[in-house]
């Protein structure tokens, strides 16, 4: 175990602090881990029954070929988000930024808001991937997003089908689609992501003593972990199973977990 009390000096040190997270960050909130056929099938058996694998239906091609079917998949998701509560970790990592001159801000590959319904500043939040909670035209009528609040899917979960009406496009009445970067993906508009990215990239321009604390991103897509990385910061990685670095600390846990050890030591070292 790397010694906690020297993260907790390098917090205390800090003028801001970038959190990074992949897909281990909602774990401890209960949401799924979809690594590996089988924990993705067990979570949408009606996909593992067909041998639909998580590529498959999480692409545009499949909203092409079975609306329905793609729509329950993300309606199932976009459901089960909004009622998710986020874990005590989201609050702790703010706590740890309270009395940073210049913050927090978020960098994640989740698609799920938890940063934003946790607390976090919707302008201080980049969602590389995109977001689940917005929607855009999936014939590419425009580039326009809007939000998907008014959006009530009802999925038959044990079919993986979406159930009323699906989701159009304001402009065109074509069908819409999530504003995600999916796999074999060349129709996703990335204009909100590329604003949020730049807005990250000032911020970034402005703080001389940043730390980095990335929590469940691992190497399988390592876009978290390279921007982490390379931001300039110190950087404190958070993973149960992949917290090698060459760059800065590693703490081989889980997130919940390893946030709330720093947390203590951060408490111990007042």
């Amino acid at each position: 175990m790397p010694d906690l009390r020297q993260a907790a000096e390098w917090i205390k040190q800090a003028d801001s602090l970038l959190i990074t997270a992949g897909a281990g960050m909602g774990i401890d909130s209960g949401l799924p881990d979809f690594r590996g056929p089988g924990g993705f099938w067990a979570v949408y058996p009606a996909l593992g029954k067909a041998r639909i694998a998580f590529e498959s239906i999480a692409s545009p091609t499949a909203f092409e070929t079975d609306a329905r079917l793609a729509w329950g998949f993300y309606g199932h998701r976009l459901d089960l988000y909004r009622r998710t509560v986020p874990h005590a970790g989201f609050a702790m990592l703010l706590a740890m930024a309270r009395d940073k001159p210049h913050g927090a801000w978020a960098l994640t590959s989740n698609v799920d808001g938890q940063f934003q319904k946790a607390g976090f500043a919707a302008e201080r939040v980049c969602e590389i991937h995109g977001s689940i909670h917005h929607l855009q035209c999936l014939a590419g009528c425009s580039d326009q997003i809007w939000p998907a609040e008014d959006f009530q899917p009802r999925v038959d979960a044990e079919n993986c089908r979406l159930l009323g009406e699906l989701p159009h496009c304001p402009r065109c009445g074509g069908l819409a689609r999530p504003n995600i970067l999916m796999f074999g993906d060349w129709g996703w508009h990335e204009r909100r992501t590329a604003l949020q990215h730049q807005r990250l990239q000032l911020w970034l321009a402005t703080v001389k003593r940043l730390v980095c604390i990335e929590i469940g991103a691992g190497t399988h897509i390592p876009s978290v972990r390279h921007f982490s990385e390379n931001c300039g910061g110190r950087l404190i990685r958070i993973n149960p199973h992949e917290a090698h670095t060459a760059h800065g600390m590693a703490i081989a846990l889980g997130g919940l977990d390893g946030i709330s050890q720093i947390s203590r030591a951060l408490a111990e070292a007042d």
